[in-house]
């Protein structure tokens, strides 16, 4: 078992370094105070070809893979939360038009996403259902050639900036889950609105909203997967988002490490630097530890996808570990740094706040827990 990356991906991971240390890190703490999407990193990231990492040469994109998109997520999140959930969010919806997506579909629309021309977003959350994926409420009635939506999404990163999106609606309430459509829509399409705008905790240069869907008609055309296939075609999506929310996690994890780790070598105390404390070194020690361990799990779960494998397991994993390292790791950060890290001052309090969305979008925790949880009895029945 080699655990050595290919040449290609140890280039790749230092290119993206390089950008995100010169292009995207030094602009975080600004974004986090103007609550909005950084236009000029994105247009950038365009250029740079990271939007077509995981997809094939073919609709524009390098053809690497997926764990060289993983490695991007972690890497930009070391600089910036916010940048890598912006790519995160993109790819969500992008994926599923090339996964699922008639010809006619992919050539239409993953150029332009694949490039980064356009931002894409995936609606599935609602008011009324987060987790309970299975729940939403809106709606999908068959009008001729058209299908008229109605209803309201939530907390839908890239929403308002995106001018793709892929819609899970209800095209038959008394299926459940097998009643759940997916629709590809466009902004400025009649009956489509963006709603609020999130003021959030966290992970503030990423754009969050409402989405309002008032008769908004879409052309038949646009169903992306079969009808009453939506709901596979969302998690099929969210698989491969929770790998990514993994590596968001060892990404967010490494830079408070690193904050730490420089400010315990630095600051005096006790006649020497904190670094010589071993109550210092032990939280560093769990840090290191941690995030080996999270980068691995979410290694192992791009490298099943890259191989065609099963990975739902392996996704839900990366991501539930991945976010709670996450979480550990900010709160001893801001704890090595005393009073100083609950200041805007230093940077990990603002890590530590974009650390708790990770185990709450995309799955929460609990309900991943749970899937993990059943997947692996199954095994051992």
């Amino acid at each position: 078992m080699d655990f050595r990356l290919s040449e290609e991906l140890e280039l790749w991971r230092k290119t993206v370094r390089e950008f995100t240390e010169k292009e995207v890190a030094p602009y975080d703490a600004e974004m986090d105070r103007a609550n909005d999407l950084p236009w000029d990193i994105v247009r950038k990231m365009s250029e740079s070809g990271f939007f077509g990492v995981p997809f094939p040469e073919e609709y524009g994109g390098a053809g690497m893979g997926s764990l060289a998109a993983v490695i991007t997520i972690e890497e930009l999140a070391r600089g910036s939360a916010s940048v890598a959930l912006t790519l995160d969010a993109h790819w969500l919806a992008t994926d599923p038009i090339f996964m699922f997506g008639t010809e006619e579909q992919k050539k239409k629309y993953l150029p332009d996403l694949v490039s980064g021309k356009k931002l894409a977003a995936f609606a599935l959350t609602e008011p009324v259902a987060g987790s309970d994926a299975a729940g939403i409420m809106s709606t999908a009635v068959r009008d001729g050639d058209y299908w008229i939506l109605n209803g309201t999404k939530a907390f839908i990163t890239n929403g308002g900036a995106a001018e793709t999106y892929v819609i899970a609606v209800k095209t038959d309430k008394t299926k459940g889950a097998r009643g759940i459509s997916t629709f590809i829509v466009e902004k400025g399409t009649p009956g489509f609105s963006i709603g609020k705008k999130e003021d959030k905790m966290g992970c503030r240069g990423s754009v969050t909203t409402e989405l309002i869907l008032d008769n908004c008609r879409v052309p038949a055309e646009n169903m992306l997967g079969k009808e009453g296939e939506g709901f596979k075609v969302a998690m099929v999506a969210l698989d491969f988002g929770r790998v990514c929310v993994g590596a968001m996690g060892v990404g967010c994890a490494t830079a408070a490490m690193e904050a730490a780790g420089r400010y315990a070598n630095q600051r005096q105390a006790f006649g020497g630097p904190l670094a010589k404390l071993q109550a210092v070194q032990f939280k560093i020690a769990d840090m290191a530890m941690g995030i080996e361990a999270a980068r691995l799990l979410t290694y192992r779960a791009a490298w099943l996808r890259d191989a065609g494998q099963r990975y739902t397991t392996e996704a839900a994993m990366a991501k539930v570990f991945g976010a709670e390292v996450a979480m550990s790791t900010c709160k001893d950060a801001i704890q090595i740094f005393g009073g100083y890290g609950y200041t805007r001052d230093y940077p990990v309090e603002r890590y530590l706040r974009d650390a708790k969305l990770l185990e709450i979008g995309e799955g929460a925790s609990e309900v991943l827990r749970m899937v993990i949880g059943m997947n692996t009895l199954k095994e051992l029945a």
